[in-house]
């Protein structure tokens, strides 16, 4: 596939961290989460919470923006199955950092989508100069851990990624969803 880049507010408060575009959605539209049953949950709760302008996003130029926030993957390009891998995440490792340099003067909060994210941002963001967690903070839903670097502190929150095996079998809800980056767009 195709390498996508980060895309959204180009001076975000609010930063999603994804795990790589999907072949079926991202892979196939250019742009992460727009196209596939993770981007209708995705941008509804991010409309719902003032993030993105509409409720949906279905390919790059139906007028879906970001208010106030970006979306990034951790690995570039569709994997194979659809299942990123350590080696795939570090070699894309150089456009997350370089996307972080970016944004970090504007950042608020950093919303990372399952534990493949979660430890994707907190190597980014130490690589970019953050003081991040030791003991490393654990992934889990709803999970927050604090990044510094001199004045500025950020609030990483830990959500589950909003996939048919997370949203079919309940483990993630709408409400659930909505509260965590509802907690991310109010900082």
């Amino acid at each position: 596939g195709r390498p996508i880049a980060g895309w959204g507010d180009p001076a975000p408060r609010v930063l999603i961290v994804g795990l790589a575009p999907a072949a079926n959605g991202g892979n196939r539209t250019g742009r992460v989460f727009t196209g596939d049953s993770s981007g209708d949950w995705l941008f509804a709760s991010l409309h719902r919470v003032g993030l993105a302008a509409q409720p949906t996003s279905s390919h790059a130029g139906d007028g879906q923006r970001l208010l106030g926030a970006r979306m990034v993957a951790a690995v570039r390009c569709a994997p194979p199955d659809n299942k990123p891998t350590t080696v795939e995440r570090d070699t894309c490792s150089p456009w997350a950092l370089r996307e972080i340099e970016l944004v970090a003067p504007t950042l608020r909060a950093v919303v990372a989508l399952g534990g493949f994210a979660w430890d994707a941002s907190l190597g980014s963001f130490a690589a970019a100069g953050f003081a991040v967690p030791r003991p490393k903070a654990r992934f889990g839903h709803g999970v927050e851990a604090t990044l510094t670097r001199d004045e500025q502190t950020i609030a990483l929150f830990g959500c589950y990624h909003p996939s048919q095996q997370n949203t079919f079998t309940g483990r993630l809800t709408e409400p659930m969803l909505d509260d965590v980056l509802g907690r991310a767009a109010t900082r």
